[in-house]
């Protein structure tokens, strides 16, 4: 099996507010330490935008665990045990759709190298 080679950028590219879709499963991409090789990579799905009264500019995000196993915004607040995130949209720099989780973990790959 061969991966089709490609050219990466030489910084990571993450999601923008603008490109968000919700129901759709993005990717959380960290690293556990301050050299950038060690990812924490982490499913998870965007949910929707200004989700309680009062919210300004805030998009909404959930643990693909939770979401998969049926747990919805609405019910939380029910006693179901949920991972929610708010952010605004300049908070959004290490969150990726797949691909470009691949390319920053690719990018990863090329620091370890070294």
């Amino acid at each position: 099996m061969r991966f089709k080679a490609r050219d990466l950028e030489p910084h990571a590219e993450p999601i923008t507010a603008d490109r968000l879709c919700e129901g759709n499963v993005y990717f959380s991409v960290q690293y556990a330490d301050p050299t950038l090789l060690v990812p924490i990579v982490q499913p998870i799905v965007f949910i929707g935008r200004n989700l309680e009264d009062g919210d300004v500019d805030l998009l909404y995000f959930q643990g693909y665990e939770s979401f998969a196993s049926g747990i919805r915004f609405v019910e939380a607040s029910k006693g179901e045990l949920a991972d929610f995130d708010a952010r605004g949209p300049e908070d959004l720099n290490h969150i990726f759709d797949f691909d470009h989780a691949l390319d920053e973990l690719m990018r990863c790959s090329l620091r370890r190298r070294r």
